[in-house]
């Protein structure tokens, strides 16, 4: 008789728990489809501010959030956001361009960046999700028919001040660590090791050429299962509009 009371207890306990992890699931799901839908209303909201040829008003779109820093789109992908950089790299994983909480979060530049032209590596961040919002589709850069494609190499990074043209040269897949995303240097030749760390890693020979004097520009995501990331590095174009 204790046995079988202990054996109920055991299993009521079980049951329990059970119970609170699918309820927990549930929840987590809806927050993500609740926030993935606000996301889309905000950045229609926000299209409609930003011109046919990417014009935006800068000083209208702070109103809105005084971290907005930038515009990012990437051809052949659902790449096309405003950029936001926060005090740290938590907040924009867990809320949105409005800064309300949301499960999706935002597309967000790296905190350490300064954006006083002496960036050496822009580092931009955005959540993979499922249904190919944020960096969702930051994955078909692995695919043969979007490296192949010579449109796609091209990507514009819209400040407040300037336009930062980019030329892929570089993407590919990795196991989680923090390498790829230093935004500051020792040295120059540091800088050229890691150059062509990153150029050995991708999947696909771009044919760029870059110096110890150039900057760069990375997009980073999660594969979805938490174990690997997906980055994109290209090497600005356009130095003139550096100090």
């Amino acid at each position: 008789m204790v046995i079988n009371m202990k054996k109920k207890r055991i299993i009521g306990v079980f049951i329990i728990i059970c119970v609170i992890i699918m309820i927990y699931s549930i929840v987590n799901i809806a927050l993500w489809y609740i926030g993935i839908k606000r996301n889309r209303e905000i950045n229609e909201e926000i299209h409609e501010i930003i011109d046919d040829d990417n014009t935006i008003d800068f000083a209208k779109l702070k109103e809105k959030n005084s971290d907005i820093v930038g515009y990012l789109r990437v051809n052949n992908t659902n790449i096309d956001y405003i950029v936001v950089k926060g005090n740290d790299n938590k907040f924009y994983l867990r809320h949105n361009l409005y800064k309300e909480y949301s499960h999706p979060g935002w597309i967000f530049m790296d905190y350490h960046n300064k954006l006083d032209g002496n960036d050496r590596n822009i580092v931009i961040y955005g959540h993979n999700n499922k249904e190919g919002s944020m960096f969702g589709s930051l994955k078909n850069v692995l695919e043969k028919e979007w490296y192949e494609n010579s449109n796609n190499h091209i990507i514009n990074l819209v400040l407040e001040d300037k336009t930062l043209t980019y030329q892929v040269f570089s993407s590919y897949s990795i196991n989680v660590e923090d390498y790829y995303i230093n935004t500051s240097f020792k040295s120059k030749n540091d800088f050229k090791k890691f150059i062509q760390t990153l150029k050995n890693r991708s999947v696909y020979d771009y044919g760029v050429e870059i110096d110890d004097v150039d900057s760069i520009l990375t997009l980073s995501t999660c594969t979805g299962n938490g174990k690997k990331r997906v980055a994109l590095h290209a090497k600005l174009l356009n130095n003139n509009l550096l100090p």
